[in-house]
């Protein structure tokens, strides 16, 4: 890390708390910076060479995210694993954090490891909430396509129920292609066959289980 990562500025808000914060360096952050930048919140994001914080967790956004991700686990097959809130490099100066991530089984590499290869993630999922609207709909599809990364699942809130916008990546044009949006139910073929009832997002499991 640089010099000029070392250097904090400080602000505080309406309660008179302290924060400090990184500075960057000259260019902006790098991938491999963010593992050694001290003091980041957790889940922090590289984005065009910018850090990006988390916003407080919601109820729905953390129904959605056990939801989806129950469900995968329990449906993936053998080859493949279920990442939650990971990053994956994909360049230099980018390194977001999908939601949920299917990777391939031979890209875990132990138990320090803190990011995946584009090459090795077969679907990134982001559910979207009020601060992330414009990346999670614009700017990361567009670079999850331009890494090669083959299928992509946008969530989003309708009537207090998720609804999942699924794509899939087009070769001819190098972006996704929205092949399903599904409400109530989320049933596809690809990267593997998956039945999701989405309206058990905030339905309490049987006492008996």
């Amino acid at each position: 890390m640089s010099a000029a990562a070392e250097d904090r500025w400080g602000n505080q808000d309406e309660r008179g708390e302290q924060y400090v914060f990184p500075v960057p360096p000259a260019g902006g952050w790098t991938a491999d910076d963010l593992d050694r930048i001290p003091g980041l919140p957790p889940h922090t994001e590289l984005i065009d060479g910018g850090l990006f914080f988390v916003s407080p967790q919601t109820f729905f956004r953390m129904a959605a995210l056990r939801l989806l991700e129950n469900a995968l686990v329990q449906q993936a097959p053998d080859h493949v694993f279920v990442i939650r809130e990971m990053t994956t490099k994909l360049g230099e100066r980018d390194r977001p954090e999908p939601d949920l991530m299917i990777v391939r089984e031979d890209a875990l590499n132990g138990a320090e490891q803190t990011w995946y290869d584009p090459g090795d993630v077969l679907l990134a999922v982001e559910i979207v909430s009020d601060e992330s609207l414009q990346r999670v709909r614009e700017v990361k599809p567009r670079k999850y396509a331009a890494a090669g990364i083959r299928h992509f699942w946008r969530v989003e809130k309708s009537d207090h129920l998720p609804v999942v916008y699924v794509s899939e990546l087009d070769p001819a044009t190098g972006s996704y292609a929205v092949t399903g949006i599904h409400h109530h139910r989320l049933k596809v073929d690809v990267p593997f066959p998956v039945e999701i009832d989405l309206t058990a997002v905030d339905r309490r499991r049987d006492a008996r289980d």
